[in-house]
C-alpha cells in the first residue's frame, strides 16, 4: 500500500469503527453531535497497524525522521498508549529503532514512583501522541510532564483532530502540531 492508500483505508476504518453519531459530552466538557471513540480503531487488528504507518509517514512528511529527529513516542495514558505501540511496531517493520513511553496521569506512590514509564526519556527527543484531540489538554499535560524529566518534545501528533482549537493551543505552547485525519476525512465537517 502507498502512503495515500494507508491513510484512505484508515479513514474508512475510523468512520466504520469509531464514529458514533449521537449527542455526547466530551472530556473537555463540550457537547458534540458525534463522538470519535478511537479505542475502537487503535485496538483493532487492521486499523492499529495502519495507524502506526500513517503516523510515521505523517511525521516523516513533516520533516521528522525517526531515530534522528525523535527517538521515542508516547503520551498521556490511555489514548496515546495504543498509538505509540502501533508506531513502535510499524517502525520495527521498517528496520527503524523507535521506543515508546507512557505518561501516567500522576506519579505512582510506590515502586520507582515514576510518572513516565518505559525507556528513560531524559535528554531525548520525543513526539507526544494522542488518538483524538479537542482542546489539546492531554497532549499538553504529557508535554509538561516530559519537560519536567528533561525530555525534548519536538512535536505533538494526533490521529484525529476535531478542529476545535487544539492546534492553536498546542502551537501557542511552542510545539508543532500534526494530525493524520481531520473531520473532512471522516465526513464530519
Amino acid at each position: 500500500m502507498t502512503n495515500d492508500s494507508h491513510k484512505a483505508r484508515l479513514a474508512e476504518l475510523v468512520k466504520e469503527l469509531a464514529v458514533i453519531r449521537e449527542k455526547v459530552t466530551l472530556a473537555s466538557g463540550r457537547e458534540s453531535d458525534f463522538y470519535v471513540d478511537m479505542r475502537r480503531a487503535t485496538l483493532h487488528h487492521e486499523a492499529a497497524p495502519l495507524i502506526g504507518h500513517v503516523m510515521l509517514d505523517l511525521l516523516e512528511e513533516a520533516g521528522f525522521a525517526p531515530g534522528e529527529d525523535y527517538v521515542a513516542v508516547g503520551g498521556l495514558t490511555m489514548g496515546a498508549d495504543p498509538v505509540a505501540t502501533a508506531m513502535l511496531h510499524a517502525a520495527a517493520s521498517r528496520g527503524l529503532d523507535l521506543d515508546a513511553f507512557v505518561v501516567r496521569k500522576a506519579a505512582k506512590d510506590h515502586g520507582m514512583k515514576r510518572r513516565i514509564e518505559g525507556p528513560d526519556v531524559a535528554g531525548r527527543k520525543v513526539v507526544v501522541l494522542e488518538d483524538t484531540s479537542t482542546t489539546g489538554g492531554s497532549p499538553l499535560e504529557a508535554a509538561r510532564a516530559l519537560a519536567e524529566v528533561g525530555a525534548q518534545v519536538v512535536a505533538v501528533a494526533v490521529v484525529v483532530d476535531r478542529a476545535t482549537g487544539a492546534k492553536e493551543i498546542i502551537e501557542a505552547e511552542g510545539h508543532p502540531y500534526l494530525h493524520a485525519l481531520g473531520l473532512e476525512d471522516l465526513e464530519l465537517a
